[in-house]
């Protein structure tokens, strides 16, 4: 199991732990690189990063502001 770096919450992660198969953030888009903290990857949990990814799409989607 992996720990979430933005809430530390559980989590799979197939690139973490080592199992068969793309991890279930491969299905998402693409959002933001993958934090590195003391030089090993630290992921977020799904939530988390369906939250940013929702987040980043609000924020796109917003009209400039002058």
């Amino acid at each position: 199991m992996s720990t979430c770096s933005r809430c530390g919450a559980q989590f799979g992660c197939a690139m973490a732990d080592g199992t068969a198969g793309p991890c279930w953030c491969t299905e998402l888009p693409p959002a933001v690189a993958v934090p590195v903290e003391g030089g090993a990857a630290a992921c977020w949990c799904p939530a988390c990063l369906k939250a940013h990814i929702e987040a980043q799409r609000a924020s796109l989607a917003e009209p400039a502001r002058e």
